[in-house]
């Protein structure tokens, strides 16, 4: 008895596929990715209007623009009257770069300096001693939060 059944490589899912869901496009275009870089953005204008304090500070960070040709796929989509010619510049927006490991070790600052500001805020609040307010250390850290009581006050 010979069924009517056709091989599985055959058998196609199609009806079954959910129609693709719609998302508007990204105002800036993702480069593609490269070993060992990071991409950003960075604000050379504003309204038509330069900013070179904002692009001198960037740069003087470690970021550098990248070349157009090393991105072709972003190329159409630059702009004509941009200042940096050979760059990547779209909306008053340049493409740069900076090395991965300098990056790293840029959050990894701004992260130590986030922590240090937090430290000193947590060694002045423990300064004071009102009993009104009281507060509760735990070794290292501080309970961050806040307890309101209405009626004969704090009964933990």
């Amino acid at each position: 008895m010979a069924e009517n059944r056709l091989a599985r490589e055959l058998e196609s899912r199609d009806p079954t596929k959910r129609p693709a869901a719609w998302a508007p496009p990204n105002l800036l275009p993702d480069p593609a990715p490269k070993e060992g870089w990071a991409f950003r953005w960075v604000r050379v204008s504003t309204m038509g209007q330069s900013d070179p304090t904002n692009v001198s500070s960037k740069f003087r960070e470690g970021w550098e623009p990248c070349k157009a040709e090393d991105h072709p796929e972003l190329k159409l989509q630059s702009d004509p009257n941009s200042r940096f010619k050979d760059n990547i510049e779209i909306g008053g927006l340049l493409l740069c770069r900076m090395p991965s490991e300098r990056v790293k070790a840029r959050r990894e600052y701004y992260a130590k300096m986030a922590n240090d500001q937090l430290s000193a805020v947590d060694g002045s609040y423990l300064r004071q001693s009102d009993p009104r307010m009281p507060m509760d250390k735990l070794g290292p850290a501080i309970d961050r939060k806040t307890r309101v009581t209405f009626g004969r006050g704090n009964q933990s």
